[in-house]
């Protein structure tokens, strides 16, 4: 009678060793996190720099790039209620290995009808790239990026960094 029990002790520590993996599946896996957030102008200098909110159901893209800059790679995900996302990317894309280093992370779209013009604060908007993991522990390899936020059509800047069509030498001459 002992050694049946030995045996189905055995074998049932066998079953749970078995069915947890040698952890090589979660290796397979790295992770994107962060946080998306409202930052209204509109409020007072504390309010503004400490008062942003969360916004639910926004969308963050994480696109990843071969050696040849071609896309290899696309994932999306939405922030829950605290403005949080995570975007698990396979490591493995065709038999080719994706390296971390030439993905990068957007905003992609707000739901929030006040709150949707992307900022770059944080690089949001154009995109930030996977440089260095926040967290490597075990098979456990994650970048947490951000904050990144949205903000009001009223506190949008104007891009002046280029000039208008209109702005060229040939209007200007042809006006006088």
């Amino acid at each position: 009678m002992g050694a049946s029990l030995f045996l189905i002790l055995a074998a049932s520590l066998l079953l749970v060793s078995s069915a947890a993996g040698d952890g090589k599946a979660d290796n397979q896996v790295f992770h994107v996190a962060g946080k998306v957030l409202c930052q209204d102008c509109n409020q007072g200098w504390n309010e503004w720099v400490n008062g942003a909110k969360p916004i639910k159901g926004c969308e963050v893209s994480v696109t990843c790039l071969d050696e040849r800059s071609r896309v290899i790679h696309y994932a999306s995900d939405l922030t829950d209620d605290a403005g949080d996302f995570e975007i698990a990317c396979n490591k493995y894309v065709n038999g080719k290995e994706l390296n971390p280093k030439n993905c990068f992370l957007r905003l992609v779209s707000s739901p929030d009808p006040v709150c949707n013009i992307a900022t770059n604060f944080a690089g949001g908007k154009s995109g930030v790239k996977l440089h260095r993991p926040t967290v490597v522990y075990r098979d456990i390899l994650k970048f947490v990026l951000g904050p990144f936020y949205y903000t009001t059509p009223m506190c949008d800047e104007p891009d002046t960094s280029t000039p208008d069509q209109d702005d060229s030498d040939d209007a200007k001459q042809s006006n006088y």
